[in-house]
């Protein structure tokens, strides 16, 4: 199979955790070809099919040159057996824009995981509020009014922008509601722009897990990220241990 990767560009993959890599290099191990471009290389012109500019790949197996660049070529995105659309968040315009031509790329006939509507209409920080019995407390508001409110309620709370990854913008704010305001401000932007407030869980010292599920089953592994220190984040990318 021809595989593309819509991904980060390659220069800033930390390969060791790199689950975009993973992929790669267990594509290669299975005989496939790999090319790689990043969402603005993607290009839709008038009467013709969504194409890209994308890289021909060979993994290497270093851990420093962990890839061979096989040079570059404009190719329809329809040509590619597959697309895996890996780009990590901010959520911004360029990442909405970019789900929009990876789903005229469909139309064409490009065969897109995940779907890209999915990932427009789907966005993962807010998927978490269809499932209220497996949350805690949790809301997500652009309201200064409303984060007092929840913070007056719970006491210990956790703040955190919508577009975030790694652990990037989170913070915690306990019982004394020191820089709460200041927090507000710098997330919601003087309340242009939503956030989640969710009640600090005391629990998070043995790790959060991921668990993957596949047709419905859950993978008999999971991931526990573990805080390190005197952090509350366990993200990997934040320092946390992974185990």
């Amino acid at each position: 199979m021809n595989i593309l990767f819509v991904a980060d560009p390659l220069a800033s993959f930390k390969t060791y955790k790199d689950t975009t890599f993973a992929m790669m290099r267990e594509a290669q191990r299975r005989g496939h070809r790999i090319s790689a471009c990043e969402p603005q290389d993607v290009m839709w012109q008038r009467g013709a099919a969504v194409t890209a500019h994308v890289r021909d790949l060979t993994l290497t197996g270093d851990a420093a040159a962990w890839f061979d660049d096989c040079g570059t070529r404009a190719v329809a995105l329809r040509d590619f057996d597959a697309i895996l659309m890996r780009k990590d968040p901010p959520f911004d315009s360029e990442y909405f824009y970019a789900t929009h031509l990876l789903e005229q790329a469909e139309r064409d006939g490009a065969r897109v995981f995940n779907k890209p509507r999915a990932l427009r209409d789907h966005p993962e920080k807010l998927a978490i509020m269809e499932f209220p019995q497996f949350i805690g407390p949790t809301m997500v508001t652009r309201d200064a009014e409303d984060i007092k409110r929840f913070h007056a309620e719970h006491q210990d709370i956790i703040l955190k922008p919508l577009d975030g990854m790694g652990g990037m913008g989170i913070f915690r704010v306990g019982p004394d509601g020191l820089n709460l305001g200041s927090i507000t401000e710098t997330l919601n932007r003087h309340g242009a722009q939503s956030l989640m407030v969710q009640k600090f869980l005391p629990e998070i010292v043995d790790g959060d897990k991921r668990v993957l599920i596949i047709s419905g089953k859950p993978v008999p592994y999971c991931l526990a990220r573990i805080p390190q220190g005197s952090e509350v984040r366990g993200n990997l990318a934040a320092g946390g241990k992974g185990v």
